[in-house]
């Protein structure tokens, strides 16, 4: 039934028609056609008529069907009217809900006796909040099924170090705010109304005995309870200030602000301007880890944990300071013992009964760890996307992106949280995942202390004081460069039983670099080619194939089995080359009788939770077949299982080679005899280059057991030439790569932050460590602000009266022409016209702080075109005593410059006896270009300067050259003003672009009106200008300083404006940032939030069956090439086509929106290359079957998957969030459709 308007009134007046039907207890109401006049049907359907009856038809209608259902007839029921009882509940009027106290009772006490001194009334600030309203760990806890992951529904705590505004910063901020017009100011529509109320006053609504409520607050703001005396002064001051400066503030023309050039002027001198000592605080306080701890076990009678062996002195400082309550960093080589100080804290922990939390950057480390600290401690829980393990347990291990989420939601386990453990910070480097660690550093409250475990890099006493900057408490930094087991390097240039034994040391125990080692290896390199040539010709570049690499591995291992050096990690940088490299020793067998045995027991012990068919997958009979000859494989590809077993096996000593992609060198407690690199290139997804120093001592770091090895061994493998030693000594001596901030900006990030009011996306971008160089001198910035401020008031006022009328005018128009000059000179010199005439010989013009008009001859200009330096040689003064002075300080006082000065006119001499000197000029001390070339002899003239400079030729008179060079620029001095010729940028230089063209017009226009002023004829110009200039000075220091502590600093501001536009563009957020439903969507997505949540908005997933959904969604986890060609349902077809129409339409709105992503990029980002492997999945078709879809490896495989169901997930929580009952469900069963078999195998580490 559609909708009915009818008029307001009485019910027995609505418009109602009666329709005659010869069917007993039958009601409809149907609408009036408006273009009909009258009825458009016969209003009866009965031939006759009906029957007479007494009562009136619209009587019965009106009363009885409207006013008494009880009448209606059985006959029909559904489509009778209905209506339900109402129970009544009396006893609910007479509970209310009390509000929560606002005041307490807190007793006073002497601190000595105890008595009883009084009861004080206290303001309760906790009073009525919650997750949902406060930030404040005094907020009562949430519900226990949110007590772990929290919601994001709920407001994070508080980030430690960020302060919270107090009641003097807030009645400031409204202080400053605009006076706020009760009458005319106030909002009348709430927002997403389109209407709302009224509230015009009608002249008979006023009455004279009203007061205004503006009028009342004013008289509250005069109200004071004490003497305001100081007060009234203060802000008599300030105004006074402020009307000065207002008053003195310099207008600049239009044609300047149109030409885009600010006012940089030359620094005040430090008599006018004199600099605040401003006292830096250090955060970071590094301490010596090799000077011993004395009276440690005195300091310390009772540890938490005890180790069964020695501390090392930098583990006993770290216990130290983790007693104490404080922060630490431990930066130290791979099993340096950096996971002791990791033990304690947890040991504290449960001594206080408290929670830490260990995070780490894999989800494969993770269960490690957990393993580890299970056996140790017992109560240890794990939480990653797909397992949740003991989450009530003291100690908790979880990836870094776990963390974000759960502080980000407000977990209730951080009000527990007293340690957070960090482990190899160093990932922070990573482009797509180091954003992670520094939100999560900088979203951890304060209450929470933390411990960053790292390897050797050169800056972490930098990364530390960022960190306690930001957290405003000190970080302790101990850094050891010691290794328990010393490491020896070698080259390998064997490949036959003849050479196996071609192992040359090319840095011994000590870290010193063997010349003598290396010289050799290439000998014997070169020896090895020329008896391979005479023998069989010449041979190809690149060396051998697959046959010399085979004799290489043979040859490396029966050596290292001869010298006791296994078991052998061998890191290859290519999954593909890992498992060639094991082809290759197909015939090695390393494991005895009782080792194959073991091997085959605990392999099928493992893999017996296996169903069938998954036990007899190629890669795992394969793998089997390896391990029983003592040969492993590690990498990606490989199924996480079988990764496990392979890592298990190698700690038992049971695979004694161990081919490796360099992620395993993040693993624990997994070292080796010996370190073998199979090269020191590697491609790191865009360019083909060297291991980094980092990279190569975090992978060596895996060579030496404590406690069994005296030394480790790494050998680099010279399989065709040995590597440029100046390359092998870069990599193996070199700095580690420096920690660098990889901070970006996520929508997910600047959604969770506009959530909440109290944080603002800006302060998250001033605590990252990229604006950290930037931000530690704030407080340095704002102290000067102060000085600065407090000068120009004692400044007083100039005055410009008279002939100093236009003072200000000519001082404006002065400064406008020197940076027009400067913008044409600049221009001069990037352009190609402009870099051929600034060659050797040009007369340039330079300008000082002191003369204006300098002349000096181009000797040398350097070849890097991005820093340009001219070698000048300039006129200047000589002194008595026969030195030079400075040109700079050949006045005693600063002038101001008058119009002669200031056009092209006399050019500077000396006063006295001439004497010449040499500058390094950067482009932008060039003032202009003459047209005068001199012929100079430019390396005599240099040379002759060079030899003066040495005290045995110090008083020997100039040469010839240079006394032919300054002779020629006197000559030009003493020419009358105006008969040096310049070029003309436009006309000589043939720079003809509209920038240049204006600015020739503007200078021209400026030159002329200078003549015009006549305060430079006033006899207190040149006082009254150097205090306008210094006023100006002081202007444009607090201008820049003020800039560099507001956010318009910060480096990412424009593209966090960019992207806010795309919110609002897109709707996730209204015009006052608040967030929308769309927006509350995408918080619930942890990534690619912005797809997802326009497919689930969009109703792309609902009509699609489970199966297909999630096929279409591996888009979002699937990241690696194929070649297959994937055959898919017309369904699963026109789905990824919504998918890359629903991206293309993102990506123009980014596009739109000022973001430099192409449209390009950003849809290929999302690859359907597993589609039809996920769908045939899903449907339930057998791993070994999927195999044969597709060319992706088995490991990559099951990431993907497991991944896959992170994003279901995540689809899930949206769908509920957004009331969708059908998609939820479905999200629901494709999850349990691909979580079966391998692919969801429980970890080892976990049982």
């Amino acid at each position: 039934m559609s909708k009915l308007d009818l008029p307001p009134g009485d019910p027995l007046d609505l418009p109602l028609s009666i329709l005659e039907v010869g069917v007993a207890g039958r009601m409809e109401l149907i609408t009036e056609n408006p273009k009909l006049n009258g009825s458009f049907f016969p209003l009866s359907t009965v031939p006759n008529g009906l029957p007479p009856y007494d009562v009136d038809v619209s009587f019965e209608v009106i009363q009885k069907y409207l006013g008494d259902p009880d009448w209606l007839s059985v006959h029909h029921f559904d489509r009778s009217e209905r209506a339900w009882p109402r129970t009544m509940n009396i006893q609910s009027l007479y509970h209310m809900e009390l509000t929560s106290p606002h005041m307490e009772l807190s007793v006073e006490r002497n601190s000595a006796t105890g008595e009883l001194l009084g009861i004080n009334e206290v303001l309760v600030n906790h009073a009525g909040l919650s997750a949902q309203n406060s930030l404040s760990l005094r907020r009562p806890p949430g519900p226990p099924s949110q007590s772990v992951k929290g919601s994001t529904s709920n407001f994070p705590f508080w980030p430690g170090g960020m302060d919270e505004p107090t009641l003097e910063q807030m009645k400031t901020i409204g202080e400053e705010e605009e006076a706020l017009d009760f009458e005319k100011d106030l909002l009348t529509v709430p927002p997403g109304w389109k209407q709302g109320m009224n509230f015009r006053l009608t002249d008979s609504g006023r009455s004279l005995g009203v007061l205004p409520l503006t009028s009342l607050l004013g008289a509250l703001d005069d109200f004071s309870l004490g003497d305001s005396s100081e007060d009234e002064e203060e802000g008599k001051g300030s105004d006074q200030t402020c009307k000065e400066e207002k008053k003195v503030a310099l207008t600049r023309s239009d044609s300047l602000e149109e030409l885009g050039v600010m006012t940089i002027s030359p620094p005040a001198p430090a008599s006018l301007t004199p600099q605040a000592d401003v006292a830096v605080e250090h955060w970071a306080v590094p301490l010596n880890s090799n000077d011993p701890v004395a009276d440690f076990y005195k300091l310390i009678p009772q540890l938490a944990f005890k180790h069964p062996f020695e501390l090392d002195p930098f583990q006993k400082k770290a216990v130290q300071c983790l007693e104490a309550g404080s922060s630490v960093f431990i930066a130290a080589h791979t099993s340096a013992g950096k996971t002791v100080v990791a033990e304690y804290a947890i040991a504290l922990s449960l001594k206080h009964m408290t929670r830490t939390i260990y995070t780490s950057p894999i989800k494969a480390l993770s269960n490690q760890k957990f393993r580890d600290f299970k056996i140790t401690f017992g109560d240890v829980g794990l939480i990653t996307g797909d397992v949740q393990l003991y989450t009530g347990a003291p100690c908790l291990i979880m990836t870094t992106e776990i963390l974000r989420s759960m502080l980000y939601n407000g977990s209730d386990v951080i009000r527990d949280l007293e340690w957070v453990i960090f482990d190899e910070v160093h990932y922070i480097n990573d482009a797509e995942r180091g954003v992670v660690w520094e939100e999560v550093l900088i979203m951890l409250p304060d209450h929470v202390n933390i411990i960053l475990l790292s390897a050797t890099v050169p800056n972490t006493v930098e990364f530390a004081d960022w960190i306690g900057r930001i957290k405003k408490k000190k970080i302790y930094v101990i850094s050891t460069t010691r290794r328990p087991v010393p490491l020896e390097h070698y080259l390998y240039t064997g490949n036959s039983q003849k050479t196996q034994n071609q192992f040359f040391l090319l840095q011994d125990a000590s870290g010193a670099f063997q010349t003598k080692g290396y010289y050799a290896a290439v000998e014997a390199k070169k020896e090895r080619s020329s008896k391979y040539s005479q023998t069989f010709g010449a041979r190809h570049p690149h060396g051998g194939g697959a046959g010399h690499d085979k004799g290489t591995w043979l040859s490396l291992v029966q050596s290292l089995r001869q010298r006791d050096a296994l078991p052998v990690v061998i890191f290859t940088f290519s999954r593909s080359r890992c498992e060639q490299n094991a082809a290759a020793l197909s015939t090695l067998d390393l494991c005895s009788t009782s080792e194959k045995s073991e091997v085959q027991t605990y392999y099928t012990k493992c893999l017996s939770r296996l169903r069938g068919g998954d036990r007899q997958l190629p890669q795992v009979l394969y793998m089997l077949d390896l391990l029983k000859r003592g040969i492993g494989i590690h990498h990606s590809g490989i199924l996480p299982i079988l990764k496990e077993v392979v890592e298990m096996l190698f700690s038992r000593g049971l695979v004694k080679i161990l081919f490796a992609t360099e992620t395993f060198a993040m693993g624990v407690n997994m070292p080796a005899r010996t370190v073998v690199f199979d090269s020191i290139r590697k491609h790191d997804g865009s360019v083909f280059r060297d291991l980094t120093p980092g990279e190569y001592i975090q992978m060596a770091g895996r060579a030496g057991r404590r406690g069994l090895d005296t030394t480790g061994m790494v050998i680099i493998l010279c399989k065709t030439d040995v590597p440029e030693m100046s390359d092998l000594h870069k990599m193996m001596l070199g700095k580690p790569t420096q920690l660098h901030s990889q901070f970006r900006l996520t929508y997910s990030m600047i959604l969770n932050l506009l959530r909440v009011e109290a944080l603002r996306v800006e302060d998250m971008m001033k605590r990252s460590f990229a604006e950290s160089r930037t931000q530690k001198d704030s407080k340095a910035h704002e102290q000067r602000i102060k000085h600065l401020t407090k000068s120009l008031a004692d400044m007083g006022d100039i005055e410009c009266t008279g002939d100093l009328a236009d003072l200000h005018d000519y001082f404006v128009t002065v400064q406008e022409l020197i940076h027009t000059r400067e913008l044409l000179q600049r221009r001069v010199v990037e352009s190609i016209n402009g870099m051929k005439c600034l060659s050797v010989g040009r007369v340039i013009i330079i300008r000082t702080d002191y003369h204006q008009w300098v002349p000096g001859v181009i000797l040398q200009v350097s070849s890097d075109a991005s820093n340009r330096i001219y070698t000048t040689l300039v006129l200047c003064e000589k002194r008595r005593d026969g030195g030079v002075v400075p040109i700079e300080k050949e006045k005693d006082k600063k002038s101001a410059p008058t119009p002669d000065d200031i056009l092209i006119g006399k050019v500077y001499r000396p006063e006295g006896p001439c004497d010449h000197k040499l500058l390094k000029l950067q482009p932008s001390d060039i003032v202009l270009v003459t047209g005068k070339t001199l012929r100079v002899h430019a390396d005599k003239v240099l040379d002759d300067i060079s030899r003066s400079q040495t005290p045995r030729y110090r008083n020997d008179p100039p040469g010839p050259a240079v006394s032919a060079v300054t002779q020629e620029l006197s000559r030009l001095s003493d020419l009358p003003p105006g008969s040096l010729p310049f070029l003309c940028p436009v006309n000589d230089l043939q720079l003809k672009d509209m920038e240049v063209v204006e600015a020739v017009s503007r200078t021209r226009r400026l030159e002329a009106s200078l003549r015009g002023f006549s305060c430079p004829n006033s006899p207190r110009f040149n006082s009254q200008y150097l205090q306008v200039e210094q006023r100006s000075d002081v202007l444009d220091e607090l201008d820049r300083l003020r800039f560099l502590t507001s956010d318009q600093s910060l480096s990412l501001l424009p593209e966090y404006q960019q992207r806010i536009k795309v919110l609002r563009t897109l709707q996730y957020i209204d015009d006052g940032g608040a967030v929308q439903l769309k927006g509350r969507v995408a918080c619930e997505v942890s990534s690619h939030e912005l797809l997802v949540t326009e497919l689930v908005l969009d109703g792309a997933l609902s009509p699609l069956n489970p199966e297909e959904i999630a096929a279409l969604l591996s888009c979002l986890v699937f990241q690696h090439k194929t070649q297959c060609e994937p055959r898919l349902t017309d369904t699963l077809k026109e789905g990824i086509k919504k998918v890359r129409s629903l991206a293309e339409r993102l990506a123009e709105v980014q596009r739109e929106c000022g973001l430099r992503e192409s449209v390009e990029d950003f849809v290929a980002q999302y690859k359907f290359g597993l589609t039809e492997v996920v769908y045939e999945w899903a449907r339930g078709m057998p791993f070994s079957e999927i195999m044969t879809l597709t060319d992706i490896q088995e490991g990559l495989i099951v990431r993907c998957v497991q991944r896959l169901d992170e994003a279901c997930r995540d689809v899930r929580s949206a769908a509920r969030l957004v009331g969708d009952a059908t998609l939820c469900a479905k999200m629901d069963a494709a999850s349990q459709l691909i979580k079966r078999d391998i692919v969801f195998a429980a970890s080892l580490y976990t049982q």
